[in-house]
């Protein structure tokens, strides 16, 4: 059986701030048919490790020490011709950012066509079918039209798919997937996923998994190990990594997750940040973080011990090998919050289109137009949360652009949507200018959001100028002081741009920019879509707060459904421009009357028993 091991890695990274140590004596093997789940926070290590593996290192990283072994063949020392032949023939690797990962003038038929003809004896007209058929698997609409597309005609979903069908196509022996599914909705998904299954069980492909979906895992992997800081702190079979975590770290990613029996709870995020990995660390790397402290972490680093009922843990906890951490703290109970007491409609929608001019050919010649959504009607109370859900496509962002005013211009939308009395549709100039201090969006990105050339202080002194004119220098600075505070971030980020920050203090930012101007709605498209379980609780925390405080509603636009259960007041599925159904996020969740709405949830991975018990089956 075909197998990769890998001994004593380690990687160094020359940075801007030192040497940065991003995976230091990394041990683990894989071996063939099984899937084995790389889990932990950005920074950690994760994607370095997958690139490490691959010989895909950036230009200042290089391995300074260890060994990696294909079936006992070094890898680290083929020469770089032959490792081209090992590297998508046996290896694959499906890249977190297609967007970046695809060609952008070439086809994506072209993409996969080039792929499978590098790396199977199939050409011309016969890899162009195997394409297809790859496109046909991961479910790409309409395949036959869409492998002539280029990559920017698709969206990140289909990209995604797109990529993963490349990757597929060469049927490699291995394959390293680094966020799979990150960018795709829950049936999507699921199909993804019981793909890379099915392969498993025809080829028996070995599957090195790194995600941060602790769901996905659940249902999918075999083994799991636990990454922190640049090392492995823990691995253990995926059974039992749920059933009785041993290291707080885990413990405290578990006790993060969202779901409907924590609603109205405070989730228990982790506090702070994984540390810089430029950092001389003398102890525990976790220690600052951690709510098991000992004054031994700070000056002891631990070593990987070996427990007597299986599995490995880095944890001076475990010095004698006992089981310290019962299972059932995984499932501790926090501090429960007082839910608002605001009253009354605060929007409501009727009939709301959007319709986009059609597009011709090169010839510029004009087809008929497209209608994204059509005929939404949904209402949201003071102090309340809607959430939109459905799958990528269906109009969910549209409607949620529309309704903040980002289409005039762009798009003929019509319908009302009355916002505390006035139709937002019909609102120009001063009026139209008030109401924008009302309605604020919080976008997926934040990144692409913010803009790269201000400083924190400009992007959020930004709003204010121009739509609370009502305030002077010295109000606006002490607001801004108030609000970085407010969203958890130090007084020094005011002085920093956007890439110095993590993608969830980015996000937090984003979350201030919009809070400046006092909204009382906020739409949030996927503002945890790409955040880590920590800080993903950490931004679900932030809202909830703000929302009793501040008696602020959310148009909450997500497909995560786990996110849903724990923070939603309604639900509106939406599907193909039209809302399929709409009510009370209890009543929907536990009784779907729409057969769409039941294959939606259906396809919702769950870290609980029975996903983990059927594991083995599937």
């Amino acid at each position: 059986m075909s197998r990769i091991d890998i001994a004593d890695l380690r990687v160094d990274l020359d940075g801007d701030a030192g040497l940065v140590r991003a995976i230091d004596a990394l041990q683990l093997s894989l071996r063939q048919g099984e899937t084995f789940a790389l889990v932990g926070e950005s920074g950690c290590g994760k994607s370095m490790t997958a690139l490490a593996l691959m010989r895909l290192l950036p230009e200042n990283g290089q391995v300074t020490r260890g060994s990696v072994l294909l079936d006992g063949q070094e890898l680290l020392s083929l020469p770089e011709s032959r490792m081209r032949a090992v590297r998508g023939g046996r290896l694959g690797m499906i890249f977190q950012e297609p967007g970046t990962s695809l060609n952008p003038v070439m086809r994506v038929g072209e993409q996969i066509v080039e792929a499978i003809e590098a790396h199977t004896a199939l050409r011309g007209a016969a890899a162009r079918d195997r394409a297809l058929s790859w496109l046909e698997r991961v479910g790409i609409p309409e395949p036959a039209r869409r492998i002539d597309d280029y990559p920017f005609q698709l969206s990140g979903g289909q990209k995604q798919r797109v990529m993963i069908a490349m990757t597929l196509a060469a049927e490699p022996d291995f394959l390293i997937a680094d966020e799979p599914t990150t960018a795709l909705d829950v049936t999507i998904q699921a199909q993804v996923l019981d793909l890379l299954r099915d392969l498993q069980r025809e080829r028996g492909m070995g599957l090195l998994l790194i995600t941060h979906d602790l769901a996905v895992v659940a249902g999918m992997a075999h083994r799991v190990a636990l990454m922190y800081a640049g090392q492995i702190v823990e691995v253990a079979e995926a059974s039992e990594f749920f059933r009785a975590p041993r290291h707080p770290y885990a413990h405290l990613l578990l006790r993060a997750l969202p779901d409907a029996r924590k609603r109205g709870a405070r989730l228990a995020a982790i506090p702070g940040t994984v540390p810089s990995l430029a950092t001389a660390f003398t102890g525990c790397r976790f220690a600052p973080r951690c709510d098991r402290v000992m004054p031994d972490c700070a000056g002891t680093p631990p070593a990987m011990v070996e427990l007597t009922s299986g599995g490995e843990v880095r944890c001076l906890l475990y010095r004698d090998g006992g089981p310290v951490l019962a299972s059932a703290e995984v499932a501790a109970s926090v501090p429960p919050v007082a839910a608002t007491d605001a009253t009354g409609t605060l929007l409501e929608v009727t009939g709301l289109t959007v319709r986009y001019a059609g597009r011709g050919g090169w010839l510029r010649r004009s087809g008929p137009p497209t209608t994204v959504v059509d005929g939404v009607s949904l209402s949201i109370g003071v102090g309340r949360t809607l959430a939109l859900v459905g799958e990528s496509g269906s109009g969910k962002t549209t409607t949620g652009k529309a309704i903040v005013q980002l289409l005039r211009g762009q798009a003929d939308v019509s319908g009302k949507a009355m916002f505390a009395g006035r139709d937002l549709f019909t609102l120009e100039g001063d009026a139209l200018r008030r109401v924008r201090a009302a309605v604020q969006i919080v976008f997926q990105d934040p990144f692409a959001s913010l803009n790269p050339r201000l400083r924190v202080q400009e992007i959020l002194e930004e709003g204010l100028v121009a739509l609370r004119p009502d305030l002077d220098a010295a109000a606006r600075r002490t607001r801004i002081v108030q609000l970085v505070d407010r969203v958890g971030l130090r007084a020094d980020a005011l002085s920093r741009h956007p890439h110095e920050f993590s993608g969830g203090q980015r996000q937090r930012i984003a979350i201030a920019r919009a809070l400046a101007v006092e909204p009382r709605l906020i739409v949030c498209d996927e503002p945890t879509s790409a955040l880590d379980v920590s800080v993903q609780a950490q931004i679900l925390n932030l809202l909830a707060e703000l929302q009793r405080e501040l008696h602020v509603s959310y148009l909450f636009i997500t497909h995560n459904i786990s996110v849903v259960e724990y923070i939603a007041d309604h639900i509106a599925v939406m599907r193909q421009g039209r809302i399929e159904e709409t009510g009370p996020a209890q009543e929907v969740l536990s009784h779907p009357r729409s057969g769409y709405t039941q294959r939606l949830l259906a396809a919702v991975p769950r870290v609980d028993a029975s996903i983990r018990g059927n594991r083995e089956q599937k």
